[in-house]
């Protein structure tokens, strides 16, 4: 186990110096912010000192070489809005976004593999279809609709459920979360549930395929015939079959409901990092982009790494292949 998570760290750290350059290099062919830091009105003289102070008039190779070194010491830039650290900005806003993906990924584990493995097991019922006749509708229905109906139902129509902003927050951990509190929780039940339908539906139909395959292996048949209990076979020998697929998935969608909250963010004005990087798109604020880039992609490789340590642990196969290899 300890040789296979090595080989993981190192790859995984080759993964982020190539995103990194292509990050860097991506943003600054983006735009020139000069054009917005100086008036129109401004001489050359204060446009070449603008340039200098901002490290624009050496090549781009130094200016990469000084951005990996600044990154290492956890100085990503300086924002050209905000006149702040780009990274303090990011992780200002990182936990809403957080708890907005978290919650999204524990409604769909919650939701999805008990509907998908019922799906499963009573493949010919009317509940099962009407299942995954649901579940081709999460599939299929724009986020931003959705999200326009749910506030115009339960906010403006039932009056049950706030429709914008993040409610009453207390601090853990250092950070301010909301789901600790009722007006919280409020607050984030809509959004949270509008993130995580499209999840539900792909952990409902990943949950269903797998039961309606491990029902027919001979080790459930075994197990049945050993006289062992319908829950037991169900919960010890069936699940931990039909979760190798979901933990994977669900670990790479966790890294895309950070990633792409953004429409959800926008609709019901959560205060998450997927407003801040359009803003900072429009902008130009070449730090916060960069900044937020290369957060994405330190939680992808590090979601991909404890998907994979998961995976070798509920399938030891898999650390034995990656050895011979």
């Amino acid at each position: 186990m300890t040789v296979f998570i090595i080989r993981r760290l190192m790859q995984s750290v080759v993964v982020v110096l190539l995103m990194s350059f292509l990050v860097f290099g991506g943003v600054n062919l983006v735009g020139d912010p000069v054009e917005m830091m100086v008036s129109d009105e401004a001489d050359q003289e204060e446009r070449e000192r603008v340039i200098r102070s901002m490290g624009l008039d050496k090549p781009w190779y130094a200016q990469y070489g000084y951005f990996v070194i600044n990154a290492l010491e956890g100085d990503l830039g300086k924002s050209f809005v905000y006149g702040e650290p780009a990274l303090q900005i990011i992780v200002h806003h990182i936990p809403a976004t957080f708890e907005l993906a978290l919650t999204a990924l524990v409604m769909a584990i919650v939701i999805g593999i008990p509907l998908g493995v019922y799906a499963g097991l009573k493949n010919e019922t009317k509940a099962a279809k009407v299942i995954m006749a649901g579940s081709i509708l999460g599939f299929s229905l724009p986020t931003f609709w959705v999200g326009l109906m749910f506030i115009m139902v339960f906010a403006v129509m039932l009056g049950w459920l706030p429709s914008t902003g993040r409610g009453e927050t207390v601090p853990f951990l250092g950070m301010q979360v909301s789901f600790f509190t009722m007006d919280g929780l409020r607050h984030l039940l809509l959004p949270a549930l509008n993130l995580a339908l499209f999840k539900i539906s792909l952990v409902i139909r990943l949950s269903r395929a797998g039961t309606r395959e491990a029902v027919h292996q001979d080790y459930i048949k075994f197990a049945r015939a050993k006289g062992l209990s319908t829950r037991r076979v169900i919960f010890v020998h069936l699940m931990k079959n039909i979760l190798i697929p979901v933990v994977t998935v669900l670990g790479l969608e966790f890294g895309a409901l950070i990633a792409f909250s953004v429409v959800t963010e926008t609709v019901f004005a959560w205060p998450g990092m997927g407003k801040l990087i359009i803003d900072s798109i429009q902008n130009l604020d070449r730090p916060v982009i960069v900044a937020y880039l290369m957060i994405i992609v330190i939680i992808f490789v590090i979601i991909n790494l404890v998907v994979d340590v998961l995976y070798s642990i509920l399938d030891p196969r898999v650390r034995l292949q990656d050895v011979k290899g």
